[in-house]
């Protein structure tokens, strides 16, 4: 046994799904209105996840074009079977024709890719998943054709071409509302169904069914909900549910799923959904999930090989060809936007700024509630031109350190997004020098913090701004994603002479 932390991935890794080939583990997460889609994360110890690649990083694969935000990619589902690796989700957004897009399939033989364009399949709902078993392939979601009454919906599919038998419903859930995440399993003779019930907020849960029969009819468990922390309401850790069931090479059972890391003792978080695993016991031929059903930020179980100490920090000099695999754009990025070249990051910023659908922007996931993000700007920047770093929630909620360049000069500015309300609460010229500008946002449980700075002289002030004003509660359109912290230009090109994004204390 041995001890480990949750999250194992924090920030802004929903709907977590996990698959095993020999000794090694791979997961992938949701990523809704950002680019590339579907991250594939490796590990062997099940606590210390490096990410390889993305599914989903091709535009024709993930069109994202005036995706609101939190629409795109949904909950994804990754299996291994025959050599080969699958990948099942759904994009919520509308293709040229007006229709949604819908659920899809992609493939490969090598996990770090290319992986296949996507083969839609003709069954509606959300959270598809896969299952090989009996030398045929399943494929559910918690959805059918228009007009059909709500459930989860299953068909035999051939997952390379997309071709499938009619959609039966075999499940209505177990009773509470947003029955969704259906993850079916065949162990000892039975077909397990695995499902999200309570909606993804705190009422969240994990509920498993059980069948002789892979059609039903389904019989509940009787110790349902077998994961969540609805009554345990001043928990650290909150929403707990959509998990998806695995057994390690030992013969150990675990669990992934997702939840949240309140602000204290509020019921307020800005990080979003995180990954977090616990160990799986069976009573009764029914799985239970971690302590009687509870998940706890430092956990013990049987891992495969002992955790290594985390580190979180990043810290890029944009000294290579390309960034690294943490960064990410929203929506579909026009990459001739961004270039690398001589130990800068040249960030070409359009007629759009942050609060529009297409900026010109790239950022890591916030992955703790403290930290301190830096990076260094050139002032010889375009009259008109606005450049900084960003505490990035999406295009309505957003937190801005910025340079500007406008008639009286050059100016250290910050703006703040929240609502329908934007505003520069801050703003002061910037002597004439050479150097670059150093522009910082620190964070704790209740602030954002913005200063700046000119030559290593002392750090300015720049005021601060409330931590719940980027919190998935009280978003307007019930968006549930996470901050990300960024680096952004608009109406002209800005030079960045580095980034570092640090954790203290952890």
């Amino acid at each position: 046994m041995y001890t480990y932390q949750n999250p194992v991935i924090p920030g802004f890794n929903p709907d977590p799904s996990i698959c095993r080939r020999g000794e090694d583990y791979y997961l992938v997460t949701s990523t809704f209105e950002f680019f590339p889609g579907v991250p594939v994360y490796h590990s062997r110890n099940l606590v210390n996840w490096e990410i390889l690649g993305y599914c989903l990083n091709r535009p024709e694969q993930v069109p994202l074009e005036n995706c609101r935000a939190s629409r795109g990619i949904y909950a994804p589902t990754i299996r291994f079977h025959d050599g080969i690796f699958y990948m099942t989700t759904t994009n919520t957004n509308t293709g040229k024709d007006g229709r949604r897009l819908g659920n899809f399939i992609v493939h490969t033989r090598d996990i770090r890719g290319p992986w296949s364009d996507p083969v839609y399949v003709d069954q509606g709902g959300i959270d598809p998943s896969l299952l090989f078993s009996g030398g045929k392939t399943w494929f559910c979601s918690n959805g059918g054709m228009e007009g059909d009454p709500r459930g989860i919906y299953l068909c035999e599919i051939d997952p390379l071409t997309g071709g499938k038998t009619p959609s039966r419903r075999i499940s209505q859930g177990c009773g509470d509302k947003c029955t969704e995440a259906p993850h079916l399993y065949f162990f000892k003779g039975w077909y397990y169904l695995l499902l999200a019930e309570g909606g993804t907020e705190y009422g969240h849960m994990a509920v498993i069914q059980r069948s002789r029969d892979i059609y039903g009819p389904y019989e509940n468990c009787p110790r349902n909900p077998i994961l969540s922390h609805r009554k345990l309401h001043r928990h650290p850790i909150q929403a707990t549910g959509h998990g998806d069931l695995f057994e390690d090479h030992r013969g150990n059972w675990w669990m992934v799923c997702l939840g949240i890391r309140i602000l204290d003792t509020q019921e307020l978080h800005n990080l979003g959904r995180e990954t977090f695993l616990a160990p799986v016991k069976w009573e009764d031929g029914w799985p239970l999930a971690g302590d009687e059903g509870t998940i706890a930020l430092e956990m013990n179980g049987p891992l495969p090989e002992p955790p290594k100490p985390v580190n979180l920090d990043i810290k890029a000099d944009f000294s290579g060809k390309e960034l690294g695999l943490h960064w990410n754009y929203i929506r579909n990025p026009d990459l001739s936007r961004y270039r690398l070249k001589n130990g800068r990051l040249f960030l070409e910023g359009g007629a759009e700024d942050l609060s529009g659908m297409n900026p010109v922007f790239t950022g890591v996931r916030q992955q703790s509630f403290c930290m301190e993000a830096l990076t260094s700007l050139s002032p010889d920047i375009a009259p008109g031109c606005r450049a900084g770093i960003t505490a990035y929630y999406n295009d309505c909620y957003h937190y801005d350190l910025a340079l500007e360049r406008g008639k009286e000069g050059l100016v250290v500015a910050v703006n703040r997004r929240i609502h329908d309300m934007e505003a520069v609460t801050f703003s002061t010229p910037v002597p004439a020098r050479k150097g670059d500008v150093e522009l910082r946002i620190g964070a704790d449980t209740h602030w954002y913090y913005f200063s700046y700075r000119m030559d290593g002289e002392a750090w300015q002030d720049c005021g601060k701004a409330m931590t719940a004003g980027l919190c998935t509660e009280g978003t307007g359109f019930k968006t549930f994603t996470g901050v990300y912290i960024g680096l952004f230009s608009t109406r002209g090109v800005a030079g960045f002479g580095g980034f570092t994004l640090s954790y203290p204390g952890i």
